[in-house]
């Protein structure tokens, strides 16, 4: 009987750039390589000649918005003409690169994400316009061989501004399923980060079951803490991984948690996790 084929895996830079660790694109990639992965994924721009450098890919690439990338999103029609040119150019740069993946968000709930009081979009126009954007982003990323994948968030850890985004509109994985679904594009995706889909709904091997046919990138960490994949936290990953070869994925795996050890023993026990 053949093994199975092991999982792409990567390592998302900021985990490690834009953390106490204080790393740079050089080290990331370095380590990347000594451990076997193939990619560095939400890097900035100006990192991607250095990762080709060092021939590995950025498996899922910025959607070029300025500040929180999160907060203003494809779920409000005004934001629509800023988002939609930024992220066609983060197409463009990740076709020139021959880069797989560009993210792309639902947004926060209100008019004005920064102001609560602005008032709330509701969850048909929610739904609605992200289908429209994402129709739109569809057609452009076919045709530079492109894939948007969307990402659910969660709303509720609140103990640091990375691991809990309270105001999320997409905190539920089924509502961003259901976006995905009706727009109908090979080219758009679903982005199933393990650690949100914990914190929102608790069983994910289920929901990995449920949204298998358009997943197209799977980010990890720990929980709580939003750390290494060990035995200190609440997820049992030996058990979603073998969920995840039953289904048949087979893109791309980042990891997106922040090492409370030296970066490499966290990384490598997490890619060996994977690699079984």
């Amino acid at each position: 009987m053949s093994h199975p084929l092991k999982f792409k895996q990567s390592i998302a830079y900021w985990c490690l750039a834009e953390t106490e660790w204080k790393w740079n694109i050089e080290q990331i990639c370095q380590l990347a390589v000594s451990l076997g992965m193939k990619s560095i994924e939400l890097a900035p721009t100006e990192a991607y000649s250095i990762i080709k450098k060092y021939q590995l890919t950025c498996a899922l690439c910025c959607n070029g918005m300025p500040g929180v990338p999160f907060m203003k999103g494809l779920n409000n029609l005004k934001n629509h003409e800023e988002i939609l040119t930024r992220i066609k150019k983060s197409i463009d740069t990740a076709s020139e690169y021959g880069f797989p993946n560009v993210i792309a968000f639902v947004g926060y709930k209100w008019f004005h994400p920064e102001d609560p009081s602005s008032g709330e979009i509701s969850i048909n126009e929610c739904v609605e316009s992200c289908i429209k954007g994402l129709r739109e982003l569809s057609v452009y990323a076919a045709d530079k061989g492109v894939t948007i994948c969307l990402e659910h968030l969660n709303t509720r850890d609140r103990s640091h501004p990375m691991k809990g985004h309270p105001g999320y509109q997409g905190d539920n994985i089924d509502l961003c399923a259901n976006i995905v679904r009706r727009v109908n594009s090979p080219n758009v995706r679903l982005l199933f980060d393990i650690y949100h889909v914990h914190i929102m709904h608790d069983d994910v091997n289920k929901h990995l079951r449920d949204h298998y046919d358009i997943i197209g990138h799977i980010h990890t960490a720990g929980y709580p803490g939003r750390n290494e994949l060990d035995d200190k936290q609440d997820i049992y990953y030996p058990d979603i991984v073998t969920t995840i070869r039953k289904i048949g994925y087979n893109g791309y795996v980042g990891h997106e948690f922040i090492p409370t050890r030296e970066p490499r023993d966290g990384f490598f026990a997490a890619k060996k996790i994977f690699d079984v």
